[in-house]
Formats: structure tokens, C-alpha cells, sequence
């Protein structure tokens, strides 16, 4: 199946396998990294730099970020909380949920944990795309990213 795409023609099951596939390498090849420097996996960076710039967040929250289940959701604050890189509050306004903030910890090691994988994802992009592909690469995937989120795309259903 193809699409035309501002003129162009696009094999779009082969833009669905390059899409998934750098996804995985660079997922893969980051946490390696991580794991390496800081004793984490790139699943746990992408909680704590999410608590770290969303504070007072829900297990909801994390959940819809990143179109995954409330359960799974849920076990990962366990294992950060585990850690003690994170913990729940009491919600004030609601008895049923919990509001998530970091530890001292927790910030500590997102914040440093941060510099590695910038690093990383720079020298992993910089050999193979020109900056100007880049920011449009950026930008076509953000614009993707909206839209199906406006549209419930893919939103996990537990």
C-alpha cells in the first residue's frame, strides 16, 4: 500500500517497519547506556523525567503520556518507589488516586541520567541525519504523535 504524500509516493509498510525499527535500536542502544552509567533502563528515565517535570502527576497520567496501561503504569512507580526514586501522596482532592513526586534521589539521578542520554541520542543521530532532516523529522513525528493523540489513536483501553 502507498500513499502520495505532498506529491511523493510513500511505501507505507516500509515506513512503518523503519519507524518501528530505528524506534527499537535507539530505544535498545539507550538503554544500554543508561544501564551502564546510572543503573537504570530507558523505560525508568522516561517515568522520572516525566515526574521530575510534572509534579503532583497521577499513575492516570503517566499512563495516557505514555499510551501504556494503568497497570503496567503502576508497577513501574512500584519499582521506582522500590528504589526509593519516587513515592505517592495522598491526593487531597481525590481519596482514589495518589500524586507522585520524586526523592532527592530520584531528581538527582533523572537529572544525571539526562546528560547521558542527550549525549547518547546525539552521537547515535548525528552521523546519519543533516540537521535540517532532523528538524523535520521532529517535526513530521510530533505533528503524527498530535494527531493521533487527538484522536484517541491507540489509547490503551486497561
Amino acid at each position: 500500500m502507498t500513499s502520495k504524500a505532498s506529491g511523493a509516493t510513500v511505501d507505507l509498510p516500509g515506513f512503518f517497519s523503519d519507524l518501528v525499527r530505528c524506534e527499537t535500536r535507539l530505544y535498545n542502544a539507550l538503554n544500554d547506556r543508561l544501564r551502564e552509567r546510572h543503573g537504570i533502563v530507558t523505560s525508568q528515565y522516561e517515568a522520572l523525567r516525566y515526574l521530575r517535570d510534572h509534579p503532583g502527576s497521577r499513575v492516570a497520567d503517566l499512563a495516557a503520556e505514555f499510551a501504556i496501561g494503568i497497570g503496567a503504569t503502576s508497577k513501574t512507580v512500584d519499582r521506582l518507589e522500590k528504589q526509593g526514586w519516587a513515592l505517592r501522596q495522598p491526593n487531597p482532592s481525590d481519596r482514589r488516586s495518589s500524586l507522585l513526586a520524586l526523592t532527592d534521589d530520584g531528581r538527582q539521578l533523572v537529572d544525571a541520567a539526562e546528560v547521558t542520554f542527550a549525549q547518547r541520542l546525539a552521537e547515535l543521530t548525528a552521523d546519519a541525519l543533516k540537521a535540517s532532516q532532523m528538524t523535520a523529522a521532529a517535526q513530521a513525528l510530533s505533528e503524527l504523535r498530535s494527531a493521533l493523540e487527538r484522536d484517541q489513536i491507540g489509547t490503551p483501553t486497561g
